[in-house]
């Protein structure tokens, strides 16, 4: 299947509201497998929600870093 993935990856400084946006489009079978070779730390949580539409949304927390990976179908 084709996804347009967006991974973001949040800002930790107060104040600051920006954060770092990627896009990209790729064509998978297994999302869980894409999003796992973002899960790199030694304390790694992420938490998968699936929406009617088909989209598909991971938020992580990597060593305290927060980051969201979204897959769309194109």
């Amino acid at each position: 299947m084709e996804y347009e993935m967006i991974r973001e990856i949040f800002n930790q400084c107060s104040g600051n509201q920006m954060r770092d946006v990627f896009f990209q489009e790729i064509e998978t079978d297994d999302t869980d497998a894409v999003v796992k070779e973002y899960l790199i730390g030694k304390n790694v949580t992420c938490d998968k929600s699936v929406s009617e539409n088909g989209s598909i949304i991971y938020d992580i927390d990597t060593d305290g870093v927060h980051s969201r990976i979204g897959f769309t179908p194109v």
